[in-house]
């Protein structure tokens, strides 16, 4: 494997040894800002022989640095210093702006700009900003389309790890948050707050147009389209358009036959995840919907319908 020093009267090749992972010393660290050494397998190029040793590291896969509390091994010894304190608890960098403490002096500038508002990070693509190049990374996606983590159960693929970590609690059938009102259970902690607002009716989603308010904000967005008649989102194999992305994504599965929910008591599969969760019942046994009339209950809200307009008054359903 070869590396280069690069300056403007040459260019002097040395050869870098995997077995004893030395470089010979050609050149003192750079002292005006030039990167003279230059990596041969991405073609980075560094300003002092550290750090090209470091960087070659990412190709190797060399990590000299281990732990002694465990088995966990580094790259540079900085990172093993930072690991240690998981072991020691020691945070020894603190805002200056409240009493939280970091661990690491980079996680402690990455939380000051909660503080200074900075936001160093911008997208190429769009007007938008981000305080972590994390979050630009996962926001660049948008505009790329690229989804990276991919379910090992179905075809889905995911632009954020943690929408994958959700979608494979449909295939386990995980539901580890539970509601202590009912004996209902999720597998989102974000669903489980929603479904809360079911028992204490609190709906913080207001239309700006008209006075409904709404428990989700899906719902509000929903609604806020029967004031707009434009519908921007077309077919491509029909003449169908419709107001939200997300009715013709729906759509498109009646031409595609894509049927990503399935089911973890039997092998159905479902186009919509509603319709998943009116067949769960046929097996859990479950009827939420109580005619308010008599004690009969129906596991779908059409059912309850039927059976209220057979009633001598007529009665609605909301």
């Amino acid at each position: 494997m070869a590396y280069v020093w690069k300056n403007n009267l040459a260019k002097l090749e040395v050869e870098y040894s995997d077995e004893n992972h030395e470089i010979p010393y050609e050149c003192s660290k750079s002292t005006n800002g030039q990167k003279n050494y230059q990596c041969h397998q991405c073609e980075k190029t560094f300003s002092n022989k550290n750090s090209l040793i470091i960087h070659i590291r990412t190709h190797t896969g060399e990590k000299p640095y281990i732990c002694s509390h465990c088995d966990k091994a580094f790259s540079q010894n900085r990172k093993l210093k930072v690991h240690l304190r998981t072991h020691t608890g020691e945070k020894p960098y603190i805002c200056s702006h409240c009493d939280k403490a970091f661990s690491d002096n980079r996680n402690l500038k990455m939380h000051m700009r909660k503080h200074t508002g900075e936001k160093p990070y911008h997208c190429i693509h769009c007007d938008k900003s981000f305080s972590q190049n994390g979050n630009l990374k996962m926001h660049l996606r948008t505009h790329t389309g690229e989804k990276p983590f991919k379910c090992i159960q179905c075809a889905k693929a995911f632009s954020k790890k943690e929408h994958l970590v959700v979608h494979q609690k449909i295939h386990t059938g995980e539901k580890p948050y539970q509601c202590t009102q009912c004996d209902k259970s999720f597998s989102e902690n974000a669903t489980l707050k929603i479904h809360m607002r079911t028992h204490t009716g609190e709906k913080p989603y207001h239309c700006s147009q008209c006075d409904k308010t709404f428990s989700q904000n899906s719902h509000l967005v929903g609604h806020l389209q029967t004031h707009n008649s434009d519908k921007p989102y077309q077919c491509s194999q029909c003449e169908m358009a419709f107001s939200r992305k997300d009715s013709l994504s729906i759509h498109a599965r009646t031409h595609s036959g894509e049927k990503p929910y399935q089911c973890n008591h039997c092998d159905k599969t479902f186009a919509q995840n509603r319709n998943l969760k009116t067949h769960l019942r046929t097996h859990t046994g479950e009827k939420p919907y109580q005619c308010i009339h008599c004690d009969k209950a129906f596991s779908q809200k059409n059912n309850l319908r039927s059976h209220l307009k057979m009633k001598t008054k007529c009665y609605t359903v909301g």
